[in-house]
């Protein structure tokens, strides 16, 4: 498995000082890497700029000084060098994994977030990725104390997923709550294993105590829910969802439950069958649901 990590920061800045009317072109390039994966992935098309735009990150429009500063910030932290040596190690723990099918090559693309997106600043404390599709790993972030400390972590959570789904068949249609906090333990579980609690995101360890087992109920009483639709709010949380869709109802799920019960399910699986989560990550969520005990297994 090839890791490629590309080194977006000198085309960022130079995106910066063109005229609003050709960044979106200059944007597309960034993209590039990850677009023949994407698109085949989503039946032939994906628009990543339009995406970008629709989401967290940076603005086209305007000339904002704090962009190019938070991209120079991140070139001086060494962002792209840590990320790439974070996915170094992630792989060849991943390695220890039996009989599992990994991509040939994986695309890491870092883009620069919206300074102004509460839903990426606050939220997400300054960081997050996307690494569902294998082959393809689309990092975000906006150089907060905490994104410049876990941004390599992050990476190899979503690379964690990466190789989860050369192996597991992911199906928007049908994948469940059950699959979805699952890979999300198995990966922050990865991350632990790799480099530590401490580099665990916090969203799987900021909730705990009482408000993390009435998530853990409410989460787990809808482990069998399917399409991606409507996991948003089971996963992500109530709030998140309503972000997404304005008409969604709300379950009573605080931010990110599902990274935190995803990690209590996980621990629960690893400590019943003496496995990590590297040598986990091809497990079916059902195996995994059934060893930690969760009921309505998927």
């Amino acid at each position: 498995m090839k890791i490629v990590v590309h080194d977006s920061a000198a085309a960022h800045l130079r995106l910066l000082q063109l005229p609003p009317a050709d960044r979106r072109a200059a944007l597309r390039e960034i993209y590039a890497p990850l677009h023949p994966t994407l698109a085949a992935a989503f039946g032939g098309h994906a628009d990543l700029v339009a995406t970008h735009e629709q989401g967290v990150g940076f603005p086209l429009d305007g000339d904002d000084p704090r962009l190019p500063e938070a991209v120079e910030q991140m070139r001086e932290a060494r962002v792209w060098e840590r990320v790439e040596d974070a996915l170094h190690a992630a792989r060849d723990l991943l390695r220890t994994a039996p009989g599992v099918r990994t991509p040939d090559t994986v695309h890491v693309v870092l883009v620069l977030g919206d300074p102004d997106d509460p839903h990426l600043v606050t939220r997400s404390k300054g960081y997050f990725g996307f690494g569902g599709i294998p082959g393809a790993i689309h990092l975000v972030m906006w150089p907060t104390p905490e994104a410049l400390a876990r941004i390599g972590h992050a990476a190899a959570h979503e690379l964690h997923h990466n190789v989860r789904y050369a192996n597991v068949v992911w199906d928007p249609a049908t994948v469940t709550v059950g699959e979805q906090v699952v890979a999300e333990g198995l990966a922050e579980a990865f991350v632990r294993e790799l480099a530590g609690p401490e580099a665990m995101g916090h969203w799987a360890t900021a909730l705990t105590g009482a408000a993390l087992d009435d998530a853990y109920e409410k989460v787990t009483a809808g482990i069998g829910v399917a399409g991606m639709q409507n996991l948003t709010a089971y996963v992500h949380g109530d709030a998140t969802a309503a972000l997404l869709n304005p008409d969604a109802v709300p379950l009573g799920i605080p931010d990110m439950a599902g990274y935190a019960t995803g990690l209590r399910i996980v621990d629960a699986h690893l400590a019943a069958t003496g496995l990590t989560a590297a040598r986990s990550v091809a497990l079916p969520a059902r195996e995994v649901l059934g060893n930690a005990g969760v009921a309505t297994a998927t």
